[in-house]
């Protein structure tokens, strides 16, 4: 998130919300992103979602890394090295998003807002996903986040990336983690995954 924050060639929809909050509000980005964190948690109440520690450490943890790498990460000296940075932060978002889900501890405030919404409605996941990304995103840029062509990058590349991401991570960190649903061989049993891990199915598949 911070070194595309710095790249400056767009954001995905929720950070152009953070950063547009961010701007408008005098808060840092990474606090920025904690208020929006909470705020979401508010709203599992009425779709009675469980948090965990992933969901707590997801708010945390998050605000404190981002404010304390900007802090340190130069500005880039040209547009290559922008576009470098801007292409290993959505990998790197790829990678991290294999783990965190593989540790099985609990969705983080926006994921778990999406599958609450998923299980409220009977909506299909990408419906939800899509409505949520286009309204924090609309709302981001009137904001004065930064939407450009990382945005597009990164909706776009972030779904292959985990796929080929998944792909090659060890079975044994995984197959006791939400994404068994993504690999049948991750599955035992016929077991599904517990319901705040189902970010990229539709609950018909259970």
């Amino acid at each position: 998130m911070a070194v595309m924050v710095r790249a400056g060639l767009g954001l995905d929809p929720w950070d152009v919300f953070h950063q547009g909050l961010a701007g408008r509000t005098g808060l840092t980005i990474g606090i920025a992103s904690a208020v929006v964190g909470v705020a979401v948690l508010l709203l599992w109440i009425p779709l009675r979602n469980r948090p965990g520690i992933g969901t707590v450490a997801n708010v945390i943890v998050i605000a404190v890394t981002v404010d304390a790498s900007l802090a340190f990460l130069p500005e880039p000296a040209g547009l290559p090295v922008r576009i470098a940075m801007m292409l290993g932060a959505v990998v790197l978002n790829a990678v991290s998003t294999v783990l965190y889900i593989g540790a099985g501890l609990g969705s983080g405030p926006r994921d778990g807002l999406m599958t609450g919404l998923v299980r409220r409605t009977g909506r299909s996941v990408r419906l939800v996903r899509t409505l949520i990304e286009a309204t924090v995103l609309t709302v981001g840029w009137l904001l004065g986040g930064t939407v450009g062509v990382g945005t597009l990058v990164y909706a776009f590349g972030i779904g292959p990336l985990v796929q080929v991401i998944l792909r090659v991570t060890p079975r044994r960190w995984l197959a006791v983690s939400g994404w068994a649903f993504a690999e049948p061989s991750l599955t035992t049993m016929g077991e599904c995954p517990p319901p705040e891990t189902m970010q990229t199915t539709s609950t018909q598949t259970c």
